[in-house]
């Protein structure tokens, strides 16, 4: 068992967790040997897990500075994880940001990152019962629900079960939300994989059952309802490069899109 400052005296450093994984593929330190272990049982599969990771980070870029182009200056980040370059509050830095994560290790890290950052906060909650997030005092002292806001579920959503109800959650989250707010999601899919790769696919998600949260992927026909009550912001649910480009980001088997509730 590894131990550290920042790790909270609760947090199972014996079983690996998706944010810690995420954390090691994007060269982060705050993971432990079993995260470690289990991200490069993924990699000896997927060897471009570290650029898909990078290329989901450059989306979320690309859409928070999209959405602070409509005027959006609050933003609600669901499953944050584990906090490293380019975080919300660095590329909106003059926005209100609440991070939410059910993660004790990401709540930690980003507590103690944002100390004295009167504008941005961590808290520990779990997206899949709004209630706690949406009910939370800090969440509330810092965001104002009679104004739009930018709600993230970026690379969160393929680690909720169907039975969990992901869309439900989704449409109550749009529920509290003023008009004129938007819902950015990136979620994990087959879609564009050729038949020949699935089996790799299963292997990944081997690899995620043996984590806190299992990788449940989506089809375009699967994602395309989260945004039910939304309306789809151009070019619409698309494969992650084809999203607002500004780079070279290469191919990741991820759908993502922006909705702005009308």
């Amino acid at each position: 068992m590894e131990q550290a400052s920042w790790v909270p005296a609760s947090v199972d450093v014996d079983r690996p967790s998706t944010a810690r994984m995420y954390d090691y593929y994007l060269g982060g330190s705050h993971n432990f040997a079993v995260d470690r272990e289990a991200a490069k049982a993924v990699e000896k599969i997927y060897p471009g897990m570290a650029g898909a990771a990078r290329a989901n980070r450059s989306f979320l870029r690309r859409a928070v500075r999209y959405l602070l182009a409509q005027g959006i200056d609050q933003f609600l980040d669901l499953g944050s994880g584990i906090p490293t370059v380019g975080n919300v509050h660095e590329i909106a830095d003059q926005a209100r940001v609440v991070y939410v994560d059910v993660e004790p290790v990401a709540v930690a890290h980003s507590t103690a990152l944002l100390q004295g950052n009167p504008r941005a906060l961590a808290v520990q909650a779990d997206l899949r019962d709004p209630a706690s997030v949406l009910e939370h005092p800090q969440v509330r002292e810092l965001l104002d629900f009679e104004r739009p806001i930018g709600v993230l579920m970026v690379a969160v959503l393929h680690f909720v079960q169907d039975a969990d109800d992901p869309a439900g959650a989704v449409a109550r989250y749009r529920e509290a939300l003023a008009p004129g707010s938007y819902l950015v999601i990136s979620h994990g899919s087959l879609e564009g994989v050729q038949v020949e790769g699935h089996a790799d696919t299963a292997r990944v998600q081997d690899v995620y059952k043996r984590t806190d949260s299992p990788l449940v992927l989506r089809s375009r026909a699967e994602v395309v309802p989260f945004f039910d009550g939304w309306d789809l912001v151009e070019p619409g649910v698309v494969m992650l490069p084809e999203w607002h480009p500004d780079g070279d980001d290469g191919y990741i088997s991820a759908l993502v899109g922006v909705g702005r509730k009308p």
